[in-house]
């Protein structure tokens, strides 16, 4: 399941974190790298440490948390704090699959979801566009600044090369209390059936009541908290 989750940030903030990330310094992209996709990540990437990136990757957070797209679509329990990465030059990043586990502070991570938040605007760069492998097929993704895709970490993906301008992201992982990417997606298409539902009908609608306790009742069957 690819989802498209508009305006994380608006315009004004995007603005804004562009202007202090681009201000900042910046490392090569392969000291986070696993051992394969090491071998084909060639980009620039803050420092986790750097204040600048753990600032932004808070207010990152915080956005997310007032998304209903994303929670619904994630239904995040953990989530890794949002890294930043730049491309530009003929950078790309080859064909790979992110790590299954994520260390954070002590804490293992499973890495079910990745996201990328675009933080440049298409039209002032060249190429860039993040690939991802889907059962129909490799789905291109390029998007306006301030939204933000989810796609399976499992999935086979890449970064093309970037011939003209800067591709500024941030990118993270969440562990979602539903493992199951397939019971995810089901999950996520009741949610959406069922707001719609409400928004015709009224949330008090018996339907609509009954929906929502079949919804609340899969997640407890399905989540691991």
């Amino acid at each position: 399941m690819l989802i498209h989750v508009p305006a994380v940030l608006s315009p004004a903030q995007v603005a804004e974190a562009r202007a202090a990330l681009l201000g900042t310094d910046w490392g090569d992209g392969r000291v986070t790298a696993g051992a394969q996709s090491g071998l084909v990540k060639h980009n620039d990437q803050l420092a986790r440490d750097n204040p600048v990136a753990r600032d932004w990757g808070n207010r990152i957070l915080d956005a997310l948390g007032a998304a209903p797209l994303f929670v619904a679509a994630a239904l995040p329990h953990r989530t890794v704090p949002p890294l930043f990465n730049r491309y530009n030059g003929g950078q790309h990043f080859g064909t790979h699959v992110d790590n299954a586990i994520r260390p954070v502070a002590g804490v293992k991570i499973r890495t079910d979801l990745s996201a990328t938040l675009f933080l440049a605007d298409p039209e002032s760069y060249d190429g860039g566009e993040l690939m991802i492998e889907t059962p129909f097929g490799a789905q291109g993704v390029k998007l306006p600044a301030g939204d933000l895709v989810l796609y399976p970490a499992s999935s086979l993906h890449r970064v093309e090369p970037v011939t003209r301008g800067t591709r500024l992201a941030s990118f993270f992982w969440v562990q979602s209390m539903i493992r199951d990417d397939a019971a995810r997606t089901m999950l996520f298409d009741l949610d959406q059936s069922i707001q719609a539902l409400a928004a015709t009908l009224g949330v008090d609608h018996p339907e609509v009541v009954t929906l929502s306790g079949l919804y609340h009742n899969l997640i407890r069957r399905w989540a691991e908290t």
